[in-house]
């Protein structure tokens, strides 16, 4: 019995007519904590290229890091997840975040500080 719920977990998420996976939504995420000066731009820019998250990732002056997410809800649930860890150095002390317009981006950006 098991084998076959697999089987149909896997079929409702792959399956494109789903329409809980397949909804793309927004979500802005802001990072606090040590999370400037431990690659936690570039692990995140790896990570949501590996989910499929489309977006960008950019430090504030203030030291937090902000975010801006688009995906399915499967795939943001575990870009979430990994938000609160973060890579090896680094130390997160806050996650925020809340939905916002989708704005269709097409990749995930680094954005780097500008001149």
């Amino acid at each position: 019995m098991q084998p076959l719920q697999l089987t149909t977990t896997l079929y409702n998420y792959y399956n494109p007519y789903n329409s809980t996976t397949t909804k793309m939504k927004h979500i802005n995420i802001t990072v606090k904590g040590k999370v400037q000066g431990v690659f936690y731009r570039a692990s995140t820019k790896a990570v949501a290229d590996q989910l499929g998250v489309k977006g960008y990732v950019k430090n504030e002056p203030n030291g937090d890091v902000t975010i801006e997410a688009e995906g399915d809800n499967i795939a943001l649930e575990m870009f979430l997840e990994w938000c609160h860890e973060g890579p090896e150095h680094a130390i997160v002390n806050l996650v925020e975040s809340h939905e916002g317009e989708l704005k269709n981006y097409r990749n995930f950006e680094l954005v780097k500080k500008s001149l």
